[in-house]
């Protein structure tokens, strides 16, 4: 790994912190502005509640499994048929809920319990590690999208 685990923890804990700090950035008036792949903020929001979900059962089913098989899924078609145009409120509660019970998961772990490994159809040995290194900046990648669909950053 690239990175210290440390340091990734502590990008993971800060992740939160980042969505909200965007969400109230951006505010309610302009949830429904897109950037220029079409997101916009408010769609955002649902993908990173299904996508911590996603993760939290992912990380679950690293640790508690042998060699587990973790599938991708379709994050447009997440968003098409999820209807993501619904209000937030409920997203944010399930972000920060999900990936706090992680952290608190992965405060426990050994150094042995991050090498831990299953399969993923976009990673050839997918473990605990990968797991880490995929979710410690994902909020934060996200929450800078959010902003520049509102156009706030460039």
């Amino acid at each position: 790994m690239g990175t210290s685990t440390s340091t990734l923890l502590e990008r993971y804990a800060g992740g939160t912190a980042a969505v909200l700090d965007a969400i109230e950035a951006v505010g309610s008036a302009r949830l429904d502005e897109a950037d220029g792949e079409g997101w916009t903020a408010r769609q955002v929001v649902h993908h990173l509640a299904d996508s911590e979900t996603r993760a939290y059962l992912r990380l679950r089913q690293l640790l508690a499994e042998d060699t587990p098989h973790i599938a991708a899924y379709d994050e447009a078609e997440y968003a098409r048929r999820l209807h993501y145009d619904r209000p937030i409120d409920a997203a944010v509660a399930v972000i920060r809920a999900v990936r706090g019970a992680s952290l608190e998961l992965l405060g426990s772990l050994s150094p042995a319990d991050f090498d831990r490994a299953g399969s993923h159809p976009e990673h050839e040995r997918y473990t605990v590690s990968t797991w880490l290194e995929i979710y410690a900046d994902h909020p934060r990648d996200h929450a800078e999208q959010m902003l520049r669909a509102a156009g706030l950053t460039a």
